[in-house]
């Protein structure tokens, strides 16, 4: 069980700094350099829900998954990863626009 909340934790605070060097990158007017940090941001947050997903199977099976405050801490870094990497996305394609 752990693993599984420490995987949640490390893949969305790498996807949430991910996400910001993208602003970052664009800010400087590396669009592409800023594109490709945005997919980084996503593999993780796919890896983070990942084992999000087997959490949440496990309990709809039957198993007991304990709630700990560290599970609702690594749900809360899951959470805002992916507000994060929605903001970054909808900032890198408005300062691509600025055509640098």
């Amino acid at each position: 069980m752990m693993e599984v909340i420490m995987a949640i934790i490390v893949n969305g605070g790498d996807a949430r700094s991910t996400s910001l060097i993208a602003i970052k990158k664009a800010r400087e007017g590396n669009i592409d350099e800023a594109r490709e940090m945005l997919k980084d941001a996503n593999n993780a947050i796919a890896r983070a829900h990942e084992a999000q997903t087997g959490l949440i199977q496990a309990e709809a099976r039957g198993d007991k998954v304990e709630m700990s405050l560290l599970m609702v801490h690594a749900q809360d870094h899951i959470m805002n990863a992916m507000t994060i990497r929605d903001l970054a996305e909808e900032i890198v394609e408005i300062l691509a626009e600025k055509k640098f």
